[in-house]
């Protein structure tokens, strides 16, 4: 623990008064409010700050503190002014400790030992990051803290259990001794005025177990019951909020209540704010009281936690992990063991043999395009049609299955994310045939761009939440549905849409999208046997592809078609010898990552192509990210395609070069949706439109006998709005969103008779289906 720390957690005790932590967001509501508010908190009787550092991509804070976040961001603060920030303060006089809270990729991006040279410079006594579990703690920062005498503060939550408990004791006293912030609550940060008293006496009985645990491990493992601080935060608003919880605990954090008394009445009103929730400054002067002793852990069982964490990566790489709040840990682990259980089930695998036949369509053909390929005068061009699954797209095989899972865990809510609408789409069917309940975020600008498929999601029973923060895209939507699941995490399983985010997931998601080319395989090659054996529907060329080759937003088609050709290696890259070639094509958006004058562009989303390593979502991946860590606003005309990451499975293969990763921009993906739809009379989606217009690329160079075989992952009448509007053509259409009804598709006589009529819509996507084909003009 650092000494100051350790000062005023022993002065505290030694007045018997609860230690009050407050936070502030650094740079909010102008740059120049930090240091004079915080040393305004600490004249009115705040023992700790915590210093917050803004992110674009939180997943845990309320809207009261994320909205501070976007102000300061706007402002243009950046990490180095968080420091510079405390550096004044301490010069101007600064006595109390001093927290860093924030995410984890905030720190990464500035270089972990770099990070905690600076901060011990500067004045921090340490640092709270709320995506960084222990577990991941002990392998990526706490060296570096512990080099620098810098408290990694772990935190508790009521669904931690005794083993995270005892691992946050442990993390607290070793390698430098600190405190543990106990979560109050399940949900996000933010201030809990009317909350029910039963509510509320229920709250304050499972954080006091919990306090009380932390207590009784510290003990076990050597120290004093009351050698180690323990805080509570979360829903902390009101003097008797601090005085109820501080009967228990050795301190009370309040963050919200402090940030919203800034933004409306200045650095005086968060004096005035403090002092009545701190009940006044300290009358005892923090003396010093000498470090506290390390509790030196097992070697063994360090190397063994270690171990374990890094089965949590793919390969040996850095890529994957599990980044996230402590409230969803155990229910990580909960999910991983039961994914181990029941993947390998016979009863579970029938069963989803036989929704994939029954219910989804498959297998589904797989198809020579013979126009195309004559046209392209190269190879041979095949396609998995993945878009003729049932719903549209490859997206119905990870819902089915996650659907069943969720069953298998007991959890009858489900929410999901998409983009495109695809994933809301099968998650709305795979909730309406289990029986279900269905939530699905959608970036408000995709609700726009997808307004069919979000009428389709309605109508099967699925409530859709449009998401306004952010650039309203894919990835906010993302951040909320993690808000909702850390909120609603006992009675819900987020059927996340992509092979992205916190181990298992990516896992899961690749297991259940490996059929796409497990059955593709088998098709090439004329397999009518065994699990993926198929003796109707297509005959393949007998052998195997020279190229295989998907489209890569987050990544679920691709590594579900890649996974079963990653195996067909051959040193000399031959594929007369058997090595097939497998390329994953990018969103290029306007330009690609550089403008023809070679000047770089954020108007785009290839990832793998210009991003570089971070963390967000749960997992260490490329991102397209700021120097500062802050992510980036991409732009896709495909909105599948549009997410400023990518799943760490696919960073590995770029890592390793086992892929190959292009990209096709707007335009490109345009056109070749149209060559497609003309040459083969097949619509595809935008998102594998930009795989085709590599595929053509590609056949051109090759030689006629060779093959190249592509994943069709979805088809284009979602996009046939977006794309008429894209090409210049007005179609008129009456959709409406309502909190009552979510979306749905009225005309006039429709709207004031109360009815629905989907008539519009009907017509015109069989509009834009004709001019996509070719076979119908439109005079403007």
């Amino acid at each position: 623990m650092s000494q100051r720390l350790a000062d005023r957690f022993a002065a505290c005790r030694q007045a018997k008064r609860t230690a009050f932590v407050g936070f502030v967001t650094a740079g909010y509501p102008k740059l120049e409010d930090t240091v004079p508010a915080m040393l305004e908190m600490e004249k009115n009787g705040c023992d700790v700050i915590e210093l917050g550092v803004p992110f674009s991509d939180p997943m845990a804070d309320g809207s009261v503190i994320e909205a501070a976040s976007v102000v300061a961001l706007k402002n243009g603060v950046q990490y180095s002014d968080v420091l510079a920030y405390c550096r004044e303060a301490r010069a101007k006089g600064l006595t109390v400790p001093v927290l860093m809270m924030g995410y984890y990729n905030s720190f990464l991006a500035a270089g972990v030992e770099e990070t905690c040279k600076a901060a011990k410079a500067a004045g921090i006594d340490g640092f709270i990051i709320v995506d960084l579990p222990c577990e991941e703690a002990w392998r990526v920062m706490s060296p570096a803290a512990a080099a620098n005498d810098l408290s990694l503060v772990p935190l508790a939550s009521p669904t931690s259990g005794a083993e995270r408990i005892a691992q946050a004791a442990e993390a607290a006293l070793n390698p430098i001794p600190g405190m543990v912030y106990v979560v109050s609550l399940l949900g996000t940060t933010g201030m809990r005025d009317k909350e029910e008293a039963e509510v509320k006496r229920a709250r304050v009985a499972e954080c006091k177990s919990v306090v009380e645990s932390i207590r009784d491990a510290a003990v076990k493992l050597g120290a004093k019951r009351y050698d180690l601080p323990i805080v509570v935060g979360f829903g902390i608003t009101t003097r008797a909020h601090v005085e109820e919880f501080g009967a228990f605990a050795d301190g009370c954090v309040v963050g919200s209540k402090i940030v919203q008394e800034i933004a409306t009445g200045g650095v005086a009103a968060v004096g005035r704010c403090v002092h009545e929730l701190a009940a006044g400054p300290l009358k005892v002067k923090p003396g010093a009281s000498g470090k506290y002793n390390r509790v030196s852990s097992d070697s063994k069982v360090l190397a063994e936690r270690k171990k374990h964490a890094d089965k949590w990566n793919f390969g040996k790489s850095v890529f994957g992990g599990r980044f996230i709040p402590e409230t969803l840990m155990v229910a990580h682990k909960e999910l991983e063991v039961a994914w181990n259980k029941w993947k390998v089930d016979p009863e579970f695998k029938a069963e989803l043999a036989r929704l994939r036949r029954e219910f989804i369509g498959g297998p589904t053909p797989l198809y020579h395009a013979k126009r195309l390929s004559e046209q392209c005068g190269g190879a041979q061009i095949w396609m998995k049609r993945e878009e003729l699954a049932h719903t549209g797209a490859h997206k119905i095989n990870n819902a089915v299955g996650q659907a069943l899972l969720a069953l298998k865990l007991g959890k009858k809510r489900i929410i999901a994310e998409t983009g495109a609408g695809q994933h809301g789409v099968a998650t709305a069917a795979a909730c309406a045939l289990l029986n279900l309940e269905c939530i699905v975020y959608m970036g408000a600008v995709d609700c726009e761009r997808q307004k069919l498929n979000c009428f389709r999601m309605a109508e099967m029973g699925a409530k859709v939440v449009p998401v306004q923060s952010g650039s309203r895209t894919l990835k906010d939507a993302v951040n909320e549905a993690l808000r909702d699941w850390v909120t609603n995490i006992r009675t819900t399983h987020y059927i996340i849409g992509s092979a992205v985010g916190p181990h298992p997931f990516p896992d899961i998601v690749r297991d259940l999208q490996s059929v796409i080319g497990n059955e593709a395989r088998a098709q090439m090659l004329n397999q009518t046997k065994g699990e993926f054996g198929h003796p109707t529907f297509t005959n393949g060329p007998g052998r195997l592809p020279d190229c295989v080759v998907a489209c890569v937003g987050g990544g679920s088609n691709a590594i579900g078609m890649f996974s079963a050709f990653l195996g067909d290696t051959h040193p000399s890259k031959d594929a007369s010898k058997g090595h097939v070639r497998i390329v994953g094509v990018e969103a290029g958006g306007e330009h690609g990552p550089w403008l023809p004058d070679g000047t770089e562009t954020d108007k785009h989303a290839a990832t793998l192509t210009n991003g570089v390593v971070g963390v967000l979502h749960g997992s260490r991946t490329y991102l397209l990210q700021t120097h500062d860590g802050q992510i980036k606003e991409t732009h896709s005309i495909s909105a599948g395609l549009d997410y400023p990451g990518v799943g760490p499975q696919h960073a590995q293969l770029k890592y390793t070069g086992r892929v190959d990763y292009k990209y096709a921009t707007d335009s490109q993906a345009l056109d070749a949706q149209r060559v497609v739809s003309r040459a083969e009379g097949i619509l595809p989606a935008l998102e594998p439109s930009h795989a085709m217009h590599q595929v053509m690329e590609l056949a051109k160079t090759m030689r006629s006998d060779q093959i190249v075989l592509v994943n069709l992952c979805g088809r284009g009448d979602k996009d046939m709005l977006h794309v008429a509007k894209a090409r210049g053509v007005t179609i008129d259409t009456d959709v409406l969103l309502t909190k009552e009804q979510g979306y749905a598709a009225m005309d006039g006589k429709a709207k004031r008779a109360g009815g629905m009529q989907v008539t519009s819509l009907a017509v015109a996507f069989a509009c834009g289906a004709l001019l996509a084909m070719g076979a119908m003009t439109m005079k403007r």
